[in-house]
């Protein structure tokens, strides 16, 4: 007979969480792989100006839930990879990027093109889940401390860590130090 060991749920009360604040981004962790062998779990202010680049993952999954704000988005693989602005691709089926608003829910697949981009003078905030624990733990960790820098973000570092991070970019991240 095998004894079944109880495990302690977790609980993050509002504004709980490890914190991590940019002049790009701001992220709270809610869930780690420490608590969770299926997803990570934070939430995110986008600030105005913050477009984080049409990008996929080979692995990962995505959920992303807008909770205040408004945001561009797009899940699809676009008829055509044209430029460096995935606001104006649109899927086969004709779908187009789409203006999410609170209670909007966007689920990304391994392989789907995807990208967020907060276009409003307001930030926005959203719910964001990643599957598997821990790589985009470790990735905002790295991702913000480059943002950070005061400076707009060196291409090629934020390629280089976004390859190690299961990321492939598609389009430029960018974001408005103003």
């Amino acid at each position: 007979m095998t004894a079944h060991l109880a495990r302690s749920g977790l609980l993050v009360p509002p504004g709980q969480g490890r914190t991590l604040i940019t002049p790009a981004q701001q992220v709270t962790f809610k869930v780690t792989g420490e608590h969770s062998q299926v997803s990570s779990s934070f939430e995110v202010v986008v600030p105005p100006g913050f477009d984080v680049g049409a990008h996929k993952h080979t692995r990962s999954e995505e959920l992303f839930y807008v909770l205040e704000g408004e945001l561009d988005v797009m899940a699809f693989e676009p008829r055509v990879r044209t430029g460096d602005d995935w606001r104006h691709w649109q899927a086969l089926d004709g779908r187009r990027v789409v203006r999410a608003t609170p209670g909007t829910v966007i689920v990304v697949p391994p392989g789907c093109p995807h990208a967020f981009a907060n276009p409003t003078g307001e930030p926005a905030r959203m719910f964001f889940q990643a599957s598997p624990p821990p790589d985009h733990e470790r990735y905002f960790e790295e991702l913000l401390a480059l943002l950070d820098s005061g400076t707009s973000p060196d291409p090629a570092a934020i390629q280089e860590l976004r390859a190690r991070y299961d990321i492939e970019q598609l389009t430029p991240l960018r974001h408005d130090l103003s």
